[in-house]
């Protein structure tokens, strides 16, 4: 008898024991994961915020503390525990806005954003390029950068696009889900919808030389692969996934291809990883371990160098066991040291990713200085609707094979002057 209380005490020891073995590795896990944190800033693709703002508020932030706000993904001490050292904020509007007043809605978004930080100086600074986020990194502040979710939001007008970086916009996500009249988006590829330009129109490709030369951020989040392709092959800078996992793991249309994570690794670009379950799991349920197996495959196809954290909190209305909320991103970080990433691979994945990506695109814009801003504007035809007017668009031409043309032309001359960017760079290396 006496044996086998022995036997039995002796196996709830060695119970005890591995019990506190299992949790003081995780302790040192956590502390080494909030140390690499202290050190590179966390920076986030995406976060839906905002939009929360308008859909819960109608942007009246009089009437909201950030504070105790305890209806959203994000507020300021889950921020803070969650050591958020900058953020994109998203400025999106539906798709039903097209067409209609996606540009006042997009820059009421905008605004709130640039109004969060005015309220909370404390927190937020607000920021517009790699030595911004780096100083409010230095001030313990999180740099709040704005992304246009979805080129709707533009109406198809280079001049709105320019008009959007001067207010601080630093990417653009080229669609959300619906088509523009000049880019197919990711639902083309579920054939749920018809491919209405095979990609990128000439406008589309007008665009994209156009945010090489303001020094924007080209986002492919919701895009066919065909797009995909498209803007790897011609922007002259790296693009962004701003909010996107790996289609091997998940088969969703929303992920990205093997074969676009190794053209995204040759641009030296950066895809930040989405933790909407549907996303992660292709199902309802996900925990942080399936999250960190999306962060493990895009480092075993493609190097830990275009990895980045893309949460999409306030966006999606599922998110994974373990990543609750903004404060529990620690922990995914955690648990990549625990799978064997070395420190310098997680800082890469934290910031130094972005960062990166963000200098590369401000070398490109530099470089583009002496280039004319396009005012070549996309053909009437192809936007002519109820809702706009043609002012400043001659008589229709009877012969539209001369308008077409005369596109064709602004559009290789634009090509052209990156191509000669390219052969030049090319040259000094």
């Amino acid at each position: 008898m006496q044996s086998k209380v022995n036997t039995c005490v002796c196996g709830a020891l060695w119970v005890m024991s591995c019990v506190l073995t299992l949790i003081s590795a995780q302790d040192t896990h956590m502390a080494r994961a909030l140390r690499l944190m202290s050190e590179t800033p966390l920076i986030d693709g995406h976060n839906d915020l905002p939009w929360q703002l308008r859909k819960q508020f109608n942007n009246q932030l009089n009437k909201v503390d950030l504070n105790t706000l305890a209806t959203t993904h994000t507020n300021i001490p889950k921020i803070k525990e969650g050591r958020l050292g900058a953020q994109f904020w998203s400025a999106y509007v539906p798709c039903d806005t097209q067409y209609k007043d996606a540009v006042r809605q997009t820059l009421e978004q905008i605004d709130v954003v640039h109004r969060m930080c005015q309220k909370y100086p404390e927190t937020f600074m607000f920021a517009t390029s790699s030595q911004d986020i780096m100083e409010a990194f230095r001030q313990n502040k999180t740099a709040s950068l704005i992304g246009v979710e979805g080129g709707h939001s533009l109406d198809s007008s280079l001049g709105t696009l320019r008009t959007m970086y001067h207010l601080g916009v630093r990417y653009l996500t080229l669609t959300h889900s619906c088509n523009t009249p000049w880019a197919d988006n990711w639902l083309v590829d579920t054939g749920s919808e018809p491919s209405e330009h095979n990609g990128l129109s000439s406008f589309g490709k007008q665009l994209i030389v156009e945010m090489n030369r303001l020094g924007m951020l080209i986002d492919l989040a919701h895009v066919t692969v065909r797009v995909m392709n498209q803007v790897l092959n011609m922007s002259a800078a790296p693009v962004i996934f701003s909010h996107s996992s790996a289609y091997s793991v998940c088969p969703h249309k929303r992920n990205v291809p093997d074969e676009i994570l190794r053209k995204v690794s040759e641009k030296q670009g950066i895809v930040m990883v989405n933790f909407y379950n549907d996303y992660v799991t292709c199902s309802q349920t996900a925990n942080l371990s399936n999250v960190a197996d999306h962060f493990d495959h895009i480092k075993k196809v493609a190097g830990a160098s275009i990895i980045g954290f893309g949460g999409d909190y306030d966006g999606v209305t599922r998110v994974p066991e373990g990543l609750e909320d903004v404060s529990k991103v620690p922990a995914l970080v955690a648990e990549l040291l625990r799978r064997g990433w070395t420190d310098d691979e997680v800082k890469s994945a934290l910031g130094n990713n972005l960062l990166r990506v963000l200098s590369e695109v401000e070398k490109v814009r530099d470089s583009l200085n002496g280039t004319v801003p396009d005012d070549v504007p996309i053909p009437y035809d192809e936007v002519k609707n109820s809702c706009r007017t043609s002012h400043g668009y001659p008589d229709p031409d009877p012969d539209p094979d001369n308008a077409a043309a005369a596109q064709s032309l602004s559009l290789l001359a634009l090509l052209l002057s990156v191509a000669l960017h390219s052969l030049i760079t090319s040259t000094a290396l």
